[in-house]
Parts: C-alpha cells; structure tokens; sequence
C-alpha cells in the first residue's frame, strides 16, 4: 500500500472516528412526484420552485436550441452571448443595481469579486460566519485577512479602526445559510462607511426571499450604493446555476479586466442563463412568491417551536452529528429530506438540521412534513456509534417514500385541517 493510500484511509476513519463522513447520495428521481413518488424536499434551495417552472424551463429550451449546449469559450474571446447581457440585464432590474456581471458559478462570483477587489496593499474582513467561498477568495487574494464577531457592527468598527489609511474590503451575507439569520446591513453600511471600506453582501440566500424578492440590499434601500457590491447565485431561489457580481460599472469593468475567476473561464452555460433571467423577471413580477416562502417558514418554526429565521432556511440544533445524520435518515426513510449540517460545515461547531421552507409546498403537506421534524428533532436518541449508521451511495435510487403516503396521495380539494 503507498504513502497516499494509508493517508487516505486515515482520512476516512477520522472522519467516520468525528461522525461527519459524507456521501453523494442520490435521493430524488426527478419528474413529477405523483409519478417518482420522491419524498417530500425540505432540503433542497429551490425556494420558489423556479427549477420546474415552465418559463423558466421553455426559456432554458429555448436557448438550448439557439446556441447550443456550451457558450464554447471565455466570455473574452467569444463566449459572451446575447442571452449574458439579457441576463445582466435582468438581474439588474430585480435588484436595482447599475451594472452586473455573469460568473459560471456563485461560488466564482465570490472568488472573482474578493480576489480581483483586494490585490497588493488591500486587507479583508470577514464576518465569522461568512460562506467556506468568502473565506477561500480571502485565502486566494494572498492578503492579510481577518474575521469579525458573526453581524457585530461594533467588532467590525474596531477591525476598521485598527486598519486605518489601508484599503479594505468586508465582507457578508445578507441572510446566512446556517442560521438564517439577517446582517445588520445599515449599520454595517455606516461602519464601513466612515472608514472607507467597500462591503460586499452575498445575497445568495436573500434574492427571491427577503425584500419582495429583491433581496435585503433592496428592501433596506441600500441598492445603487457607492460602496456596496452584491454577489448571488442563481442556483437557489433562482433555481438555475452560475452567479452575478452586481454594483457600480466600474466595478464590473474592473473585474472584466481582473477577475481571474471569469477571464479565465468558460462563459456560464447559455440554458442555465436563459433559465436565470426567466426566473429573475418572474420574481420580479410576482412577489406573492416571496411571500409564501416566508408564510411557510412560519409555519415550519411554529410546528418545531422555534424563532422564525429571517429566510428561507429554518434551523433545528442536535445534540451531535451521528444524531443529525440519523434523524435526517430517519426522516427521509419517512418521506421527508431536510438538510443535515454537521462539522465543519457549521460555523459555531452545532449539528443541525436544516428545514427549508418552498413557496410551491402545499399547506396540508407541509405541515404534517414539519411534525414529523418536529417529533424527530425532539427525541433525537444517540444517534448510534460513528461510522454505523448507513447512508445510500452514489448511484442507488432512493426507496419509495414512506410515511406521508396519506398526505401526499389526498385529493385535490379535500378538506384541511
């Protein structure tokens, strides 16, 4: 056996040793799900079920049909399409930015934004429970870099002041993916503000959720601001895949020029682009979504008596990680898939599961989906020993969904509780 063998193995027994091994299982079949009978999805970041609409689907079509299955190149030498700059566009209007700009992927929307916006005789601040991509593009940048208590606006004023004269960029979430919890933006805003510094908001999880669907940097009135750039995925509530940078036009030139993360990449995919900007449009034009999405979240934290959390994401903590994973388990042999969060993916170090509210979920569904979390997360047990408990390896299908049956196979129209 190599060195690199025994290391590997290490690794795997360490991680079975901690009860965080992970695996890619596949849990849904796809299709409709009176066809699959795929258990109920509390897990998944379609908050507004945008990934199976159908304007959103046709216009993935039709650009599927126009440029093909690839945009072919960099969006510098000829991978910039029409359907980019409608995109653009779009993103625009939902949020009330001057300028965007398209990256393949949320995550280079972040490495592309922090990398290119530090450079030499630059710092970054980060908040403490800012997104593994946040602090990779800080790594990346190759400057000095340092966090902040977790939406503490007084921390990040003594971080500033301690850098006085330097140029400095912050960075955060507008609501986190963990907690669910909203930044104090105004205040965050006026800190960096005074000190000169440019804050970055990721809104992966605040677009299509908070402000009307327009995102917190909207809702608060902060859009358009000098010194403020947003980032965001299009693969949550947008239920596509890529990311935008979207700020002040001279922001994105200067990451047209200096983004590594976007010059030296293929441009996004012209269907994921199309699908996008479908999703933003109707977002924009229909806030009911948003709304549903947090009339469900109450109703979600009400059944497991907790405090509501500012987005989509409702967070249930457990006593250890084999106990997250065996609830999850327990609940998706019921009929139910939520999130399991364990170490290190959590910032604080608690197991969690986490429970999704959608906009496109039935009452009736939802809430018997939200007892059954409930119950589980309430007697939790020990979760087993490390290592033992099973979890379906890439390739199997899930098993047919159990539990819910009664619910799932109601009648339309049949009388609520």
């Amino acid at each position: 056996m190599s060195g690199w063998d025994t290391w590997l193995r290490e690794r795997d027994e360490l991680r079975r040793q901690r009860g965080i091994d992970r695996f890619d299982a596949v849990l849904r079949q796809g299709g409709p799900q009176a066809e699959t009978r795929d258990p109920l999805d509390l897990a998944s970041n379609d908050y507004l079920g945008l990934a199976r609409d159908a304007r959103v689907v046709a216009a993935a079509h039709e650009a599927l049909a126009r440029y093909g299955a690839s945009a072919t190149a960099s969006r510098l030498v000829t991978g910039t399409l029409p359907v980019h700059r409608d995109l653009e566009a779009a993103l625009c209007r939902l949020t009330g930015q001057p300028a965007g700009l398209a990256f393949s992927t949320g995550y280079a929307a972040n490495l592309g934004a922090l990398t290119a916006l530090s450079g030499r005789g630059a710092e970054i601040v980060l908040d403490a429970h800012a997104h593994a991509s946040l602090h990779d593009a800080a790594r990346m940048s190759r400057v000095p870099y340092a966090t902040f208590a977790h939406n503490d606006p007084s921390a990040l004023d003594r971080e500033l002041a301690a850098r006085a004269g330097r140029r400095v960029v912050v960075a955060v979430e507008s609501i986190y993916s963990v907690l669910g919890d909203a930044a104090p933006l105004r205040a965050l805003v006026e800190v960096c503000h005074r000190h000169g510094a440019l804050l970055v908001v990721d809104e992966a999880h605040g677009i299509g959720v908070a402000g009307g669907g327009r995102g917190l940097v909207h809702e608060l009135g902060l859009a358009g601001s000098r010194d403020v750039v947003v980032t965001l995925t299009l693969s949550k509530a947008l239920g596509s895949q890529g990311g935008a940078v979207l700020g002040p036009t001279a922001i994105r030139h200067h990451l047209v020029n200096s983004a590594r993360s976007f010059i030296f990449d293929t441009g996004l995919a012209p269907a994921s682009a199309a699908a996008a900007c479908a999703a933003a449009d109707v977002v924009a034009a229909e806030p009911s979504l948003s709304a549903a999405v947090r009339a469900n979240a109450a109703t979600i934290a009400g059944i497991c008596g907790i405090e509501q959390a500012a987005g989509a994401v409702q967070s249930l903590p457990m006593p250890s990680p084999e106990a997250a994973l065996a609830a999850a388990l327990d609940l998706s042999a019921e009929g139910v898939l939520v999130g399991c969060f364990r170490p290190p993916s959590v910032p604080d170090g608690v197991s969690r599961l986490r429970v999704t509210a959608r906009a496109d979920l039935s009452g009736r569904d939802l809430r018997e989906a939200a007892r059954l979390v409930a119950r589980r997360a309430a007697a939790p047990g020990d979760g087993g020993s490390a290592g033992t408990v099973g979890w379906p390896r890439a390739g199997d299908a899930p098993s047919p969904a159990r539990g819910l049956l009664s619910v799932l196979a109601t009648p339309p129209g049949a009388a609520d509780e």
